[in-house]
């Protein structure tokens, strides 16, 4: 997502570039923020998010990133208006995101009405491979 300015330049990036959408919005990146605002090292994201009512940086921690995630997918909408938007990972697990992050992404798309509805994959996190699994299996027949 295009980053606020107290969140230039961004953490680094596996790739090499700073503030990339994978630094903000995977598991480790929201670790890393968890860390970064100050909390204990080695939390788990879904211990984070558990902690969020009760810890004010786990409360930070998870307001930014579900205003990191709505900026992402606003731009998703802007350019392809989806029916529905399906998180998958670990992440994906976490509920809130689920009522947060549409409520964000308003103020990011360029239109008066978004239908956009963000749901967790059917199979969860293992989606990802079991569709793997399917696909490789329809290569073997």
């Amino acid at each position: 997502p295009w980053p606020t300015a107290d969140e230039q330049p961004g953490p680094d990036c596996w790739c090499g570039l700073q503030g990339c959408i994978e630094s903000w919005l995977s598991g480790p990146g929201m670790a890393a923020d968890y860390v970064a605002r100050g909390g204990a090292p080695g939390l788990r994201p879904s211990d984070i998010a558990h902690r969020a009512g009760s810890d004010a940086i786990a409360e930070a921690c998870c307001r930014a990133y579900a205003r990191r995630l709505a900026r992402a997918l606003a731009s998703v909408i802007n350019l392809f208006d989806p029916e529905v938007i399906v998180l998958g990972g670990g992440l994906s697990r976490i509920q809130r995101w689920y009522e947060d992050v549409p409520a964000l992404w308003d103020e990011h798309v360029f239109s008066d009405h978004v239908v956009t509805r963000l749901v967790p994959a059917r199979h969860g996190d293992a989606s990802g491979v079991r569709g793997a699994a399917r696909l490789s299996n329809q290569r073997a027949d």
